[in-house]
Formats: C-alpha cells, structure tokens, sequence
C-alpha cells in the first residue's frame, strides 16, 4: 500500500468494535504491544495499516502468512456516527480508522494529507477522498459550510482542526503499552486537563 503495509489478521472470534477504536498488536520477539486502530474489518478479517517506523512496526511489518500474532481488543472510545453531514479528516497513517468509518457511513467526504506520492497511495483505501500532499496542509483545503468532522493524524494537524471545527472529533494518537488505563503511557495533556487515550479516547471531543 505505497509507502505503508496493510497487514490482515484472522479475527476468528474478535468483534471489529467501532471506527476509531483501537486493537494491541504483540509483535514477535520482547517488544510492547502496538495499538493499531481498525483499518479495515471485513468477514473473518481484521486490516491494520502500518508505517514502519521502529522495531514494532518493522517485526508486525515483516510477519509472514501463517504467522501467529497476539491481538487484544477492541479497546478506548471510538467516533460517534450519529452525525448528519460527516467529513473526514486524516494526515498520513493517521487515516488508518478512516475505510472502516467511510464503510460505516456510507461512503462520506474525506480529505486527506501525505507527506508524499507513495504515501498518498493509501487514499484507495477511503472512497471519494480529496488529496493534499506536502507542502500544503489538509488543513487549508477543508470544504466550506457546516460538516460534522472526524479527524485522526499527527497533533499540529488536530490543533488546527480544532481551531476550524470546534465540535470536531479528534482520535489522538500516543504509545501505550497496555491499552487499558494501567501504564498511564498515553497520557496527553488536552486544553490543560491530562488524558488517557486508552480509556478517556483515543477520540475525544475537540471542545472536551
């Protein structure tokens, strides 16, 4: 998938959860779990989608089929879909929970930013996404009018969306380590109140 994997796992008997939610990934070997939202859930199957950028994502990355893999979830707070005008709003590996959520849906705007060409070729996976690449933020090529926002991606991206949508949701993204309130390792600090993405989001409410 361009610049990024896609890695498939049986489910067999793992519920997908909701859009935004979140799956801890064992990687082979002594490595932390990795939280990995749901790229993609269909029957028998759940998609991840990687970027590889240490020893984690590199193992998950290099898994072969047939591999056995430890998945925990699903786990934290996922999107509300009870909007009426959704818009959908990623930067880079932060569109992950985005196919699953267009599917749920029914296939609503998207615009989404990558740094680069090939990581661009990931916006196949969202139907109707608009792409930005770099040097132009996403940001600054929002539709006009009223649009219930969804965003996921790095946290200036998410800053700046707050500040044009303020009823925005905003899944957060942090390492964790257990993916249930224990290790407090996802702890980010929003409008001066501390949060646990595990458990308080990872979407939160941008006003929240």
């Amino acid at each position: 998938m361009g610049a990024y994997t896609l890695l498939r796992v049986e489910r067999g008997g793992l519920e997908p959860g909701i859009p935004g939610q979140f799956f801890m990934l064992s990687p082979p070997g002594r490595l932390l779990p990795r939280p990995m939202s749901v790229c993609l859930a269909p029957p028998g199957e759940l998609a991840f989608l990687l970027e590889v950028v240490g020893p984690g994502t590199r193992a998950l990355a290099a898994l072969d089929s047939g591999a056995e893999l430890a998945v925990f979830g699903p786990l934290g707070n996922g999107f509300r879909l009870d909007v009426g005008r959704p818009l959908l709003v990623g930067g880079g590996v932060g569109i992950a929970p985005f196919p699953y959520a267009s599917e749920a849906l029914g296939g609503p705007r998207a615009v989404l930013g990558f740094r680069s060409a090939a990581h661009a070729e990931a916006a196949a996976l969202v139907p109707q996404a608009e792409v930005v690449l770099e040097p132009t933020y996403v940001t600054e090529c929002l539709p006009g009018g009223e649009w219930d926002v969804l965003a996921c991606g790095p946290e200036p991206m998410l800053e700046r969306v707050r500040a044009l949508a303020p009823t925005a949701q905003l899944a957060w993204e942090a390492p964790m380590a257990c993916g249930y309130g224990g290790c407090y390792g996802c702890v980010v600090e929003v409008e001066g109140r501390l949060k646990r993405l595990c458990v308080d989001g990872p979407v939160l409410e941008a006003a929240a």
